[in-house]
């Protein structure tokens, strides 16, 4: 058996090379422009607001509030596969080796969020707030070094309780860190320091409990599994995951959509392929995140040119990704038992791409009513959706 730093690493380089086996499919060109003009519109929104903000807005609640909820979300990357249920079972007493190089990963991996969030948020406590540039950066310090006590208290409590009621975990720590950057926003460092003891006692009491607990692999495993699981569906928007497989669920609450394509014998592909949007969940939320996204942009981004081009982006990406997903069902159907036409299949396709794309188009113009020529959102995103659909490959 190797040593299981070594196993760690061999593990470690594995995840790498699958995360970055996609990622150069997620981070392709028209996303790029999509990420440049949102940052670049929402950084000329959040300038505009910096100058208008009054004195007396409660930045250090809010600011407290969110980073305390941020810190508290440190889910454990422990790397485990489910034959480490028995293999690695010998080496249980060693296992502190391994879970100390994957609390590592998980802070350096997830502390860089919450730092952009506050570095974000400088400005604005500059704005209404009379903290100098070292009171701020020492708050910065603070939350990073809660950040590492966050990792350490929901691996120890994961690893004590088995995940259990989880929740109450986070909501505790969420509480006790909002409160230590709250009074260190304040400059009550001592109340600061003494929330983060706090924190720390907490901790510790997990921390005991796990001497007396063996390794819980298989919620380790679970949770790992769930974790690459969410990763592949996300990566699933833009590329083919060969092994993921969809869930399916009827959605009832949607069934009277299925008045708007009637059951007979010439709609039989029409009917199924609707059915199989509605109730697949890759496809439909697929299409629904998209249209979200692009409907919260088009009401509160103020600049028309950005809207229209993040509408265009998102109508192209959900357009050929709507089609793709529907088309490459390779697994057997009952309706290939049935002398249909060839295309039909084709056809009805894009009739239903067609169909989620209007419906797309009347959201996002609605959302964008109060903006100048709102009316060309819904045209560019029909627009876009029909070459689309026409110049990509069936």
């Amino acid at each position: 058996m190797k040593n299981l730093r070594d196993v760690w690493s061999s593990r470690f380089m594995h995840y790498i090379g699958e995360v970055q086996k996609y990622m150069r499919f997620i981070f392709t060109g028209h996303l790029a422009i999509v990420l440049v003009f949102l940052i670049g519109a929402g950084g000329y929104q959040y300038s505009e607001w910096l100058k208008i903000v009054q004195s007396d807005f409660p930045a250090e609640v809010l600011i407290a509030l969110f980073v305390g909820v941020l810190l508290a979300f440190s889910r454990p990357t422990s790397l485990l596969r489910e034959p480490d249920q028995v293999y690695l079972l010998p080496l249980e007493s060693k296992m502190s080796q391994y879970f100390k190089k994957a609390k590592a990963w998980t802070f350096w991996s997830q502390v860089w969020i919450v730092a952009i969030v506050y570095i974000v948020s400088i400005p604005l406590l500059k704005a209404v707030t009379e903290l100098t540039t070292f009171e701020i950066w020492s708050v910065f310090l603070l939350i990073i070094i809660l950040k590492y006590l966050s990792v350490q208290g929901e691996f120890s409590y994961r690893y004590s309780e088995r995940g259990q009621m989880i929740w109450v975990d986070r909501l505790i720590r969420a509480v006790i860190f909002s409160v230590a950057v709250y009074m260190g926003l304040h400059m009550q460092h001592i109340l600061a320091i003494v929330a983060a003891v706090i924190g720390c006692v907490y901790i510790v009491i997990f921390r005991k409990k796990c001497a007396r607990e063996p390794v819980p692999y298989e919620h380790f495993v679970k949770l790992e599994q769930n974790r690459m699981m969410s990763f592949y569906r996300f990566a699933n928007y833009f590329t083919d995951v060969p092994h993921l497989r969809g869930s399916i669920r009827r959605r009832g609450w949607l069934d009277w959509l299925y008045k708007f394509v009637s059951y007979n014998k010439d709609n039989t592909q029409k009917y199924l392929v609707f059915r199989t949007f509605i109730r697949t969940d890759d496809h439909f939320y697929l299409w629904f995140r998209l249209t979200v996204i692009s409907a919260v942009i088009a009401a509160f981004v103020d600049i028309p040119v950005v809207s229209w081009i993040v509408a265009g982006a998102l109508s192209f990406a959900t357009t050929i990704q709507l089609k793709s997903a529907l088309l490459s069902s390779g697994e057997f159907r009952m309706d290939m038992l049935y002398p249909l036409p060839d295309e039909a299949r084709k056809v009805a396709v894009n009739q239903i791409v067609r169909l989620a794309m209007i419906t797309q188009a009347i959201i996002v113009g609605l959302c964008s009513i109060t903006q100048p020529m709102f009316y060309l959102t819904f045209i560019i995103i029909l627009v876009i959706s029909e070459l689309t659909a026409k110049v990509s490959k069936p």
